[in-house]
């Protein structure tokens, strides 16, 4: 199970920790947005400070029907205890966790500030 809590402009947010590519891990605050579809976003500054590996470029539609391009790095995290390599979008954000790295979990969360977020694994038995 994730635990997090909702702050005060009530975004749910949650820490992830990240490997550098030296190994180390960093832990980082994110917002998590079920309107983003992809895996997680972190901005230009923190991807070069973990020097993540550039993979590719990136296609979106905003919600405003304009089409962004971006890069995607490769990152691996600690997610729920497991180390995960996952696509990194460069966005010039807060860092976000989105739909695709929660595939498979259920989202609750109190909506008040200090609430409780809760991300726990779904048993697809």
């Amino acid at each position: 199970m994730i635990i997090g809590v909702v702050n005060k402009e009530f975004e749910p947010i949650i820490s992830l920790s990240i490997r550098c590519s030296d190994g180390k891990v960093f832990a980082q605050d994110a917002i998590v947005d079920t309107g983003f579809n992809g895996w997680l976003s972190l901005p230009p500054d923190l991807i070069a400070e973990l020097k993540l590996r550039w993979k590719r470029r990136g296609r979106a539609i905003l919600g405003d029907g304009s089409e962004c391009v971006f890069n995607v790095y490769e990152a691996v995290v600690i997610w729920d205890g497991t180390l995960l390599t996952i696509p990194v979008d460069e966005a010039d954000s807060e860092p976000l966790v989105g739909m695709s790295l929660m595939e498979g979990y259920q989202l609750t969360m109190q909506v008040f500030q200090g609430g409780q977020v809760e991300l726990c694994k779904i048993s697809n038995d």
